[in-house]
């Protein structure tokens, strides 16, 4: 399928991707020869436009700051501003913005293509129906009530009014729903990208949850979070779908084993992704990848000279992140990078981890990063035991070796030079110069990359999965006053991480600092964070808060660039829950006024 993807994203025809830019170029003067026209040949090629739907997938998959930006989670470093996303700054012309509207509705407008050119009981038309559901579902994530369009757009038409969420919702479930019943997809996964009953039970279950919230929950008090709840059926129906989607998977035992580049193809706990394939790649290979293997972490200097992947010093930890992890929580070495080795005539470099190098060999080693509860003198003991590894660590030794206890309330630099071990204190300011960066996630390492280049990574983009899942039940369960399915489903995702199980929110102790006004920490802050634990550096987390009403609350207590609501608000007072519609759409869209843009813009 991955090879399948290049060939039709550059053969197949330019159907239009936003839906006041649809030509009606199929309309057009037939000069083809034998009279070929549009339904002759996406009648017999249907895989054509559905292929093409597919690769649609991957700009909106690879896109980081509109998941993840402006949240609890995360701050860029090395001095850069957390930009328009994190500080709540978005323009109606913002590009990012726009591509994501536009891609969704590309995604959508081959979908509908699809299924006006196949037989409805055909694969292709049960595939093309999940991708339909996936681009609304993301859509209303970001953007609310949008124009619901279900047929395919192959003329000038702009009149597309903005449809209520009362009518998506259901619409979509509805749809789902019998492309689970009917179709002949197949039950479980089979790892290649294409759409299994399995994956449309996750979305079905990502989209019942939404809906609980959307349509059954009221906002009360925006700086606190609180909201009240008038009706349970949508977080029941979540939970039950999110249920059939992980049946029959078993978990790694291991959480580092599930994200391990040797586990992608079969990966037993993957319900669907975003596929990408190196070979075949019909233009330059280390560009034509996507770039999250490249994003998470600070900038450390050298990739040609000591073979250390490129990291933009964005999305890196923030203080809130540095405590998220207690210790004996195994995610934390299964989401990051702490030991990072480097290059010489015959290591690997940074991916050396992945064949086999460790503190114990001999390889040289560029940084070093220890988790908050680190104690001081084991930390020193093991940067004196080893500082042979840290010096010298490319071949003019113009590159230093940088180590670091990672603590918002004063990290703790290591440096080594002539045989001498150096340790400061430093300001949590000193993420923002090029002395300390943090470490960087592993989770998405492409082993093969070219690290010079962002978008060199050729791992797929894992979309639903079994945790992710396993934790939207809890949410569910929560939400429709089933206290012990929360718990249970709790407590599979903490003791698989090698945590204690705990059956009260007495019991839990969150590590990281907050404020008088931030509250009490409740079960679904519980949940939150092991979303958070979880699911760190996925694409969720804006949609998370969004969705659960803590946006506001959890930007006010961890997010720097907001110290009050008026900060996440317009000049007249209106929160900005959702993006803005793209200016463009609005102007060119005759069913839609500057009325329908979103609050706040």
């Amino acid at each position: 399928m991955k090879k399948i993807i290049y060939i039709s994203a550059i053969a197949a025809m330019a159907v239009g991707t936003a839906l006041t830019s649809c030509s009606d170029f199929l309309e057009a003067d037939n000069k083809s020869a034998g009279g070929q026209t549009a339904e002759k040949f996406f009648s017999s090629k249907p895989e054509t436009m559905l292929y093409s739907a597919f690769a649609t997938l991957q700009p909106i998959a690879d896109q980081e700051d509109i998941y993840n930006q402006g949240t609890d989670l995360y701050m860029n470093t090395r001095g850069m501003s957390d930009g328009d996303f994190g500080q709540y700054n978005l323009s109606t012309d913002n590009s990012v913005i726009e591509n994501m509207y536009v891609n969704c509705y590309g995604l959508i407008n081959y979908a509908n293509g699809v299924l006006k050119y196949v037989s409805a009981t055909s694969t292709e038309a049960y595939e093309a129906r999940f991708l339909r559901a996936y681009g609304y579902y993301l859509l209303t994530q970001h953007f609310g009530a949008v124009p619901f369009v279900t047929e395919y757009i192959d003329n000038a038409s702009r009149n597309y009014p903005r449809v209520p969420l009362e009518t998506i919702y259901p619409a979509l479930i509805s749809d789902l729903t019998e492309l689970y019943n009917s179709s002949s997809l197949d039950a479980q996964s089979k790892h290649d990208g294409h759409v299994s009953k399995q994956a449309v039970a996750a979305l079905l279950a990502k989209i019942n949850l939404a809906a609980g919230w959307d349509l059954n929950t009221s906002l009360s008090d925006a700086q606190k979070g609180t909201y009240s709840i008038s009706g349970t059926n949508y977080f029941s129906e979540a939970a039950s779908w999110a249920d059939k989607a992980v049946s029959g998977i078993n978990l790694y035992d291991n959480f580092n084993d599930k994200w391990l580049p040797a586990n992608e193809v079969e990966n037993q706990e993957e319900i669907w992704s975003v596929k990408y394939e190196r070979n075949g790649y019909p233009g330059d290979a280390s560009t034509g990848g996507n770039s999250r293997m490249f994003t998470y972490g600070g900038y450390y200097t050298g990739e040609a000279t000591t073979n250390l992947k490129y990291v933009n010093s964005q999305l890196q930890q923030s203080e809130k992140s540095m405590k998220l992890f207690e210790k004996g929580d195994t995610r934390y070495e299964g989401t990051f990078m702490t030991t990072c080795f480097c290059g010489n005539e015959w290591e690997n470099g940074y991916i050396s981890y992945y064949t086999g190098a460790s503190l114990e060999s001999d390889h040289k080693v560029a940084e070093l990063w220890f988790p908050y509860y680190t104690d001081e003198a084991i930390a020193d003991s093991i940067i004196e035991a080893h500082k042979s590894q840290f010096e010298g660590i490319n071949a003019n030794a113009t590159v230093t070796f940088r180590g670091a206890i990672l603590k918002p309330e004063g990290v703790v630099v290591y440096t080594v030079s002539n045989g001498v071990v150096k340790k400061t204190n430093a300001e949590l300011s000193a993420f923002n110069t090029q002395t300390v960066n943090g470490v960087c996630v592993k989770k998405f390492d492409d082993p093969t990359a070219a690290y010079a280049n962002r978008n060199a990574s050729y791992r797929d983009i894992v979309i639903f999965h079994a945790t992710d899942l396993i934790l939207t039940a809890a949410e569910a369960n929560l939400m429709a006053g089933n206290t012990s399915g929360y718990w249970t489903n709790i407590n599979k995702i903490r003791n698989r991480a090698g945590l204690a199980t705990i059956q009260s929110i007495s019991e839990y102790d969150p590590q990281y600092t907050v404020t008088s006004t931030f509250g009490n920490t409740t079960e679904l802050d519980l949940l939150l964070d092991e979303r958070a634990r979880e699911l760190y550096a996925e694409h969720s987390r804006w949609e998370d808060l969004r969705r659960t009403k803590q946006l506001v609350r959890y930007n006010l207590a961890f997010n720097r660039n907001v110290n009050t609501v008026a900060d996440m608000s317009s000049p007249s007072g209106e929160i900005r829950w959702y993006r803005p519609i793209p200016q463009n759409e609005i102007q060119n869209n005759t069913a839609m006024t500057q009325a329908d843009q979103n609050p706040g813009y």
